[in-house]
């Protein structure tokens, strides 16, 4: 993975944002684990989509994650519907869709990894990381990482067993394709 600088990691720590929305809190903890993956790879921080910046370029790693409501990125009425038929104890105010829509294109193709939350029954189509990983192709974000979808056990959760696990493993594994160097033993 190239910096800003144009230098290797090996010559510079990675800088990483990790973007989630999350209502129940499992595409957080998803988030969490992924961020905490990738601290041996250099510097992460973690916010949700309310309070993620506009600018990104300061970052070497995108890494986004919301929900699948509706097949797709969520929308504020399908958030609503979350809070007041499902019980969902938090609405984000912007989700990622609202995010993206607003987030500057950045100078440089910045690498991005995209993942989302889904039901694990029924299994139904559609993708929050598909079409929030076109949005950022079309923002001109590197998107060469396919999108990764983890399992919660109904609109609520909790998480299918293994998957904040699995969450970092992909983490780790995509990381070391963008950079083949392994990560400097703090």
């Amino acid at each position: 993975m190239r910096t800003a600088a144009g230098r290797s990691r090996r010559e510079q720590v990675m800088r990483a944002l990790v973007v989630y929305e999350s209502l129940w809190g499992n595409t957080e903890q998803l988030a969490r684990a992924i961020s905490v993956a990738l601290r041996g790879w250099g510097s992460v921080e973690v916010v949700d989509s309310d309070a993620a910046p506009l600018a990104v370029e300061a970052y070497d790693l995108l890494v986004v994650g919301a929900p699948t409501h509706a097949f797709s990125m969520s929308r504020a009425a399908t958030r609503a519907d979350a809070v007041t038929s499902h019980g969902a104890p938090h609405e984000p105010a912007r989700g990622i869709r609202e995010w993206l829509e607003a987030l500057n294109r950045p100078p440089r193709p910045i690498p991005v990894l995209v993942f989302d939350t889904r039901v694990d029954r029924p299994r139904l189509p559609g993708s929050a990381a598909k079409a929030a990983r076109h949005e950022l192709r079309a923002l001109g974000f590197g998107t060469s990482v396919a999108p990764e979808t983890f399992r919660v056990r109904g609109y609520e959760g909790p998480l299918r067993d293994g998957e904040r696990e699995r969450a970092a493993a992909w983490a780790s594994r995509a990381v070391a394709r963008l950079d083949p160097a392994p990560p400097a033993i703090a």
